[in-house]
């Protein structure tokens, strides 16, 4: 039993078994060799290196060989874990072919490697993480169709503020989900190739004579990983890292402001939504009653933590001085590893609550019945004004007088009390009984509702997976 091994002991929002297998030691391992391996297969095919030269590192290069703590503790020596992964690949190649060793790092420094290997792990997490989003805005995208016409109340600034409707609430929960993927997804992760001081001299020399050049070798290495090709080293310029890293943030604040809306509309109070339901899951260590939203909190935990990690990446990103740095490099590694661990851990279980998401509409009716006919107040302003025969600022000033009226009374009286009083304002000659129960019936004020899910889903179509009704067809 290993007893320093990284479980996600306190980060149990990623504690899973498939982000370890795409972020843990393993996976950078695996992410490192991999590099070493496709350079080794660039060389040989540009005839830098004895033929079958690629072979032999591609099977010196198997990650289980490799010992993570050990290598961990003499990146010490060289403060990253290229130095001694490197010593113990030149000892496995030697073991079986010396004249293959020449194949193993020639041309690259430490940095090419590393940051090349950091982001094809962030390849390989994207990857993974957009399957779930997908899952997920998927769900998101048939709550709305299901739900558009589902009443419930929208709040403002805590408060009653107008109807809603909840398929509405699910198309806006999708689109901050969406709009952020997409925008994870065009990103262009990047191979890095520059050599020790970022002016690829070594590999001058290695193609001095040949008809190829540094570059070229620096797009083969980027066809081989999967990786996109650049016009110059990045060293020292860190934007690609800060787009990982503000994408990945971007997305975990869309799940966030979802976990955030169940937190409160799960409350026993409310309880208009509920989450899914797993043996287990949400229990109290000393309340056996509660069923605690556990999947919104770990959620929720996730996005209050990337902010800051994206931030670190920042604060790096302008301290790299030089043309290779001095310590910001070195405190990018963990940031990067723990915004992909947060968002591929928070994107799972996101994809289960949205999956098995419980609707409560019967809660939400009782909910619009808390605030009843007040909260037509806009629609009764903008209806029932013209027809008091005052100017505009005084017959705002009387349909105020009646809300405060209304307000004074106890709370199972005001639906009855502003009716009457409404009723009172204006005579049945200008606005009859039927008309003034339309007016109030908060199914009549929902404005476009059912048109902007409409347009959300279809503004996203590769992440809803449905023709939502009224889209173009072709």
């Amino acid at each position: 039993m290993s007893l320093d091994g990284d479980f996600g002991l306190l980060s149990p929002v990623s504690a899973s078994s498939a982000v370890a297998a795409l972020t843990g030691d393993r996976a950078v391992i695996a992410a490192i060799l991999d590099v070493e391996t496709a350079w080794a297969a660039v060389l040989e095919e540009a005839g830098f290196v004895p033929a079958g030269s690629a072979a032999v590192v591609a099977e010196a290069a198997e990650s289980w060989a490799y010992d993570a703590a050990s290598i961990a503790e003499r990146a010490q020596g060289g403060a990253n874990p290229v130095i001694p992964l490197l010593a113990d690949l030149r000892g496995r190649v030697k073991g079986l072919d010396a004249g293959a060793l020449a194949a193993v790092h020639t041309s690259l420094t430490s940095q090419d490697v590393l940051d090349s290997a950091l982001m094809l792990l962030a390849r390989r997490v994207v990857s993974a993480l957009l399957a779930e989003v997908k899952g997920t805005t998927t769900a998101l995208a048939d709550l709305a169709e299901q739900h558009a016409d589902t009443l419930c109340v929208g709040r403002s600034l805590t408060q009653h503020a107008l109807p809603f409707t909840f398929g509405l609430k699910a198309a806006q929960w999708f689109q901050g989900v969406a709009a952020a993927a997409r925008r994870l997804e065009s990103l262009e992760l990047p191979v890095q190739f520059g050599g020790a001081g970022g002016t690829l001299a070594s590999a001058t020399v290695l193609t001095e004579g040949s008809l190829l050049s540094p570059f070229a070798l620096a797009d083969a290495l980027a066809g081989k990983l999967g990786l996109a090709p650049v016009p110059a080293p990045w060293h020292t310029n860190r934007l690609a890292v800060t787009a990982l890293g503000d994408s990945l943030a971007a997305l975990t604040d869309s799940f966030g402001k979802i976990a955030s809306d169940l937190l409160f509309l799960s409350r026993p109070e409310v309880a208009e939504l509920g989450e899914p339901l797993a043996a287990g899951r949400g229990v109290s260590s000393a309340m056996p009653q509660k069923q605690n939203p556990v999947l919104s909190v770990l959620i929720r935990s996730a996005a209050l933590q990337a902010p800051g990690l994206a931030a670190q990446l920042h604060l790096a990103a302008t301290n790299f001085n030089d043309e290779r740095p001095d310590g910001a490099w070195h405190s990018e590694w963990q940031a990067v590893r723990g915004l992909l661990r947060l968002s591929l851990g928070s994107a799972i279980q996101l994809r289960e609550l949205a999956e098995g998401l419980r609707i409560f509409p019967e809660a939400m009716r009782r909910s619009l019945e808390i605030s009843g006919p007040l909260l037509l107040s806009e629609a009764v302003a903008s209806s029932i004004a013209p027809l008091l025969g005052a100017d505009r600022a005084e017959a705002k000033a009387r349909l105020q007088a009646v809300v405060d009226e209304t307000l004074q009374a106890p709370a199972a009286e005001q639906s009855r009390i502003y009716t009457e009083l409404l009723r009172e304002a204006v005579p049945a000659s200008k606005l009859s009984d039927e008309e003034l129960r339309a007016l109030l019936d908060p199914a009549n004020y929902v404005g476009e509702a059912a048109e902007i899910s409409r347009r959300i889903l279809a503004a996203y179509p590769e992440f809803s997976n449905t023709n939502p009704k009224g889209a173009d067809r072709g």
